[in-house]
């Protein structure tokens, strides 16, 4: 059973960077970061698939964030820079596995405020 441990958030002022980490405790094949704001809705932020390395990114986070995956710590990244106010979220990992429901990390916050 795969389990998934988010760290890296925290307060940043606008312009600034942040990366956060998402570890998982075994074999995957994709992982995704979603974004939750308050009293909004879960939302995809990007995502990694391991067999070809393509990735996704939301329109609003192109250009500045970037995903990225470190094979031998079994650990996938979300590098996030020229944070906005509007990227202010609790930020989760998800995997989807190929049978069982998805998986998802306990999330980290992030705030970006000055």
């Amino acid at each position: 059973h795969v389990q998934l441990v988010e760290s890296g958030g925290g307060l940043v002022q606008p312009g600034g960077s942040l990366r956060l980490s998402c570890a998982a405790s075994g074999d995957t094949y994709a992982i995704a970061w979603f974004r939750q704001a308050p009293g909004k809705e879960r939302n995809a932020v990007s995502c990694i698939n391991f067999s070809d390395g393509k990735t996704y990114h939301e329109d609003s986070v192109k250009g500045r964030f970037t995903i990225s995956r470190d094979n031998a710590k079994n650990t996938v990244y979300l590098h996030m820079n020229s944070l906005k106010p509007d990227d202010t979220a609790v930020y989760y990992c998800n995997y989807n596995p190929l049978v069982g429901s998805p998986i998802w990390g306990q999330g980290t916050q992030v705030t970006v405020s000055s």
